[in-house]
């Protein structure tokens, strides 16, 4: 679980690290203008399926499908259920392009708009058929994860961010000299990305034994499986990401300024959440699935349970770092220019008030996937929905007072009670869960963070008290160090009370560090 888990992380932290330089090399090429508002809100559309299909609303629905054909049918049935849901998604995709390009055509010879809305539409045009992509690439990435693959699946998210850097760097200037020109370089290049991120992964879904066929999607009973937990599966599994757009619909309705800081706070806390979070709920999904196929349910409990504490052993420590350091972390990675000590403050306060629900958004993820390993896709679904109201009462209610930080604290206490209901639900499912055993780790595991979070606050008072953050070294030390002391004082104390999961992860650690040094020993050898 940790090795899968972790070739996924880092996978992720690799492409999260080049999304960041993509948004700097995008800056650069066109600034924050009319034609950069034309072309990220062209994007906006598209790329949202791919925010809520690689969080896995798709491959939720079908890999429990996948896995139970495998385990019951044998592999020629699962390729064919396969291609079944392949074909199914290549008609619905293309009809949904088709008339989605022929409205957009219509609307740009019938109406009169303004210059940047008229790019804008140009570019929706053009950028539109990635979903299908996206949806392809997500169906190839839910497949090689039922077969134990993690690492390559992972990297298709990278190569995209590779490919649009490499748009702005070699195409753009062939597009013309005039920056309207050269944006349209922009829209080609995400065509171009959603293309590497599928043939990226088909080499190796081929050599698993896959060829594409043609299977009629209609009556199919697999498609239809699919369909109908799809649409739930996408409420569910996208919590975190609906509680933002809802709560930022509602702070830019109270106040525009307050957006753009509270932004910054979930930029930030996506990191942890996605190279660590998401990677074990995306290793855990085929998993349970199978073992759900096979009837059972006593291992289906105790990986559940094992994934729950090592998504608490880490993340509990994420978040008490992020608590902690969230002004020196913000400083250091954003204030210059425009973006003010003010700014920094603003940002920050957001970011110390999500950061405690940094656990339940991520057991969210785990949780949710749990039930579709057991065919439930309406239970998870429900609860989101009642979230989403509680979310929305509680932003009401704190945005006016506390602006960044209200937002923090809404969605913090909106998710955690999302946890709750789905941790009730689940035990009343498989009647005997072992919360009991969970809740006495985690319980050791969270004074051990706040032991932390204490050392960490001591040593930064003292770093800023004498040596200050005037200089970027100062800035990189008034981060770095307190956050290495913090977990080292982590992984000592939870390891002297037999945390299981210290152990593990540090067993993982020395097992790569060995195998890095008798690699590195082999080739100076040669």
């Amino acid at each position: 679980m940790l090795k899968s888990a972790g070739a996924m992380g880092a996978a992720t932290l690799l492409s999260r690290c080049l999304g960041l330089v993509r948004e700097m090399v995008y800056a650069n090429f066109m600034g924050t203008g009319p034609v950069a508002g034309a072309f990220k809100l062209a994007f906006m559309i598209p790329n949202l399926f791919r925010r809520l299909l690689g969080e896995g609303a798709l491959t939720a629905a079908f890999i429990p499908i996948f896995k139970e054909k495998e385990v019951t049918a044998g592999d020629n049935e699962m390729w064919r259920a396969a291609n079944a849901v392949i074909c199914g998604l290549i008609l619905a995709a293309g009809g949904l392009i088709i008339l989605a390009i022929a409205g957009i055509s219509v609307a740009l010879h019938a109406g009169s708009y303004s210059e940047q809305t008229l790019l804008m539409l140009k570019l929706l045009r053009v950028m539109f058929p990635y979903l299908f992509m996206v949806c392809l690439a997500a169906m190839f990435m839910g497949m090689l994860n039922a077969r134990g693959y993690f690492f390559i699946p992972a990297m298709g998210a990278t190569m995209l961010n590779v490919v649009m850097i490499l748009t702005v760097l070699l195409l753009a200037p062939r597009f013309g000299e005039q920056l309207e020109d050269q944006i349209r370089a922009l829209a080609v290049g995400v065509l171009m990305a959603g293309a590497a991120q599928v043939t990226f992964q088909w080499p190796l879904l081929r050599r698993e034994g896959f060829r594409l066929a043609w299977i009629r999607p209609w009556a199919n009973p697999t498609v239809q499986e699919v369909l109908k937990k799809m649409v739930p599966g996408t409420i569910g599994v996208a919590a975190f990401q609906i509680n933002m757009l809802t709560t930022q619909g509602v702070a830019f309705a109270v106040d525009p300024t307050i957006v753009a800081s509270f932004d910054v706070a979930v930029r930030l806390m996506e990191l942890p959440q996605g190279v660590f979070g998401i990677s074990l709920a995306t290793f855990l999904l085929p998993t349970l699935a199978g073992l759900a196929a096979k009837k059972d349910f006593p291992e289906f409990r105790s990986t559940l349970r094992q994934g729950m504490e090592y998504l608490t052993f880490v993340n509990l420590l994420a978040a008490a770092l992020l608590i902690v350091l969230a002004r020196p972390i913000v400083r250091l990675l954003f204030e210059r220019g425009q973006f003010d000590v003010d700014s920094t403050w603003q940002s920050a306060q957001a970011l110390a008030c999500l950061a405690p629900g940094l656990l339940a958004f991520s057991l969210v993820n785990i949780l949710a996937r749990s039930f579709y390993a057991l065919k439930d896709t309406q239970t998870p679904m429900k609860i989101s929905a009642f979230c989403l109201i509680l979310n929305i009462v509680f932003t009401l209610w704190l945005v006016v007072p506390y602006r960044q930080a209200g937002l923090g604290i809404a969605n913090t206490m909106s998710s955690a009670v999302n946890v709750w209901l789905l941790l009730y639900a689940l035990r009343r499912k498989l009647k005997y869960f072992g919360l009991k055993e969970w809740w006495r780790t985690a319980r050791s595991t969270l004074g051990a963070a706040l032991m932390s979070a204490l050392v960490a606050w001591i040593t930064l008072h003292f770093w800023d008290t004498h040596l200050g953050y005037d200089s970027f070294p100062r800035r990189l030390g008034e981060v770095f160090v307190p956050m290495i002391i913090a977990s080292l004082v982590y992984f000592t104390l939870t390891k002297w009370m037999g945390v299981q999961a210290a152990s593990d992860v540090l067993n993982l650690i020395k097992e790569k560090l060995r195998f890095s040094s008798s690699e590195s020993g082999k080739n100076s050898e040669n």
